[in-house]
């Protein structure tokens, strides 16, 4: 009786099979990370436990290994266990995610921050109820904007309006188009983390009041690492009084998880109000918000990981180019190299951590556009300069060897200096 039926299993494998096929297919790299040896970890491969260094981590600046962050965690999970017990309408609003919404309010200069599981989350859930909210609005989203923005704005319904990335011009075209009582959005990120590059705010700010618009930015690869006290781009720049909405995350520089959202009360409260993402959703438990309270207090306070982290950045993109490797310009702590092919971007990663010890995860399509598949490398305070100079070298071997379309051979091909 079942033989007429689909074989839903089959046609599973098949997308399964033109992922391998399309080079799309996601490897996951098992490891263990082990308290105070950031950025060495475990590789459980399959000929056994292997150290490696990670050159890939979104821990940013090593917090999720930070003396401040591990007390403050593990004595709360002591102290209140290890769940939110609830939903935040359900009993799930504890003092820690209270205290720290107070904190991330007071970063950002805001009236008011709210607290979601996941940067994903904070951004799908607060663009999807803006838009509910206004009448009939437009947004604008930058093109290279995040699939979690992506998904806010397609969730929200509202229409949209993509503006070329980082064109000031383009933006303003699309804004005199509009009526100008016609609620709109400006939806942009400060740090783009695939290319390294960083959106002028004070200008798209500009155009928002202009043209009665309002301003939404994510700040997921910026807080933590810019800024006096960690607030951002937009703090380092002295222009956050001028954006409306700021979003971040618990999960990048201040190496916990969880993400947030600031802005004037009316905003945030709303948002809490008919934001279906915020509320159906388990709270953060309370140690997670202990922990990363303890990070964002202490990241106030010291600019020593913010320095290093630029330091060894810069000393990463300068031995890059000691070696004519193909490192993309970049104005931030996330140095892209250029490959250009799918399948020698998987090959390159795989042969740097299987044969040097080196851990950067390939991005390949659809992460970005076909024939810009690159390593993304985000060195940070914890990477001393023998561990720039041996990715440097491996990954000048590793280029000699499988040759991507990218790359252009120096002879003799040695570090200068």
């Amino acid at each position: 009786m079942w033989s007429n039926l689909l074989d839903y299993n089959a046609l599973f494998q098949q997308q399964v099979e033109r992922l391998h096929n399309e080079n799309r297919y996601r490897y996951f790299v098992e490891l263990e990370r082990k308290t105070g040896a950031h950025p060495h970890a475990v590789w459980h491969a399959e000929g056994g436990p292997r150290d490696v260094i990670i050159w890939c981590s979104n821990d940013y600046l090593g917090m999720g290994q930070h003396e401040n962050s591990i007390t403050a965690m593990a004595a709360a999970v002591q102290q209140q266990g290890t769940g939110a017990g609830g939903t935040r309408n359900i009993s799930g609003t504890s003092h820690a995610i209270a205290e720290l919404e107070a904190e991330l309010a007071s970063l950002h200069e805001k009236e008011r921050a709210l607290v979601f599981t996941s940067g994903y989350v904070a951004n799908e859930a607060s663009i999807s109820a803006l838009t509910a909210m206004l009448d009939n609005p437009v947004l604008l989203s930058d093109s290279m904007n995040h699939a979690s923005i992506i998904s806010g704005i397609r969730h929200g319904r509202g229409e949209k309006a993509i503006f070329r990335h980082n064109d000031l011009d383009h933006l303003e075209k699309l804004l005199q188009e509009l009526p100008e009582e016609r609620h709109k959005i400006i939806i942009f990120e400060s740090v783009y983390s695939m290319d390294g590059d960083i959106s002028p705010i004070g200008e798209i700010a500009a155009l928002a009041r202009k043209y009665n618009a309002l301003t939404y930015l994510d700040e997921v690869h910026a807080v933590g690492m810019y800024g006096e006290e960690g607030g951002g781009v937009a703090q380092r720049d002295g222009v956050a009084d001028q954006i409306d909405v700021i979003q971040g995350t618990l999960g990048k520089a201040f190496g916990t998880m969880g993400g947030y959202i600031a802005a004037t009360d009316a905003i945030v409260d709303s948002i809490r109000g008919y934001g279906s993402g915020f509320i159906f959703t388990t709270a953060m438990p309370p140690a997670l918000a202990c922990g990363a309270l303890a990070s964002v207090r202490y990241l106030r306070q010291s600019s020593e990981e913010r320095a290093a982290q630029q330091r060894q950045a810069a000393r990463l993109k300068q031995r890059l180019a000691d070696w004519n490797l193909p490192a993309m310009p970049s104005v931030t702590h996330i140095v892209p190299v250029m490959v250009g092919d799918a399948a020698k971007c998987s090959e390159i990663s795989w042969t740097l951590l299987q044969d040097h010890g080196l851990y950067i995860q390939p991005i390949n399509y659809p992460t970005v556009p076909k024939g810009t598949e690159r390593l993304r490398i985000t060195p940070g305070p914890c990477h001393d300069d023998a561990m720039i100079d041996h990715l440097v070298a491996s990954l000048a071997e590793v280029f000699d060897k499988v040759r991507p379309p990218s790359y252009v051979p120096r002879s003799g091909n040695k570090a200068t200096g």
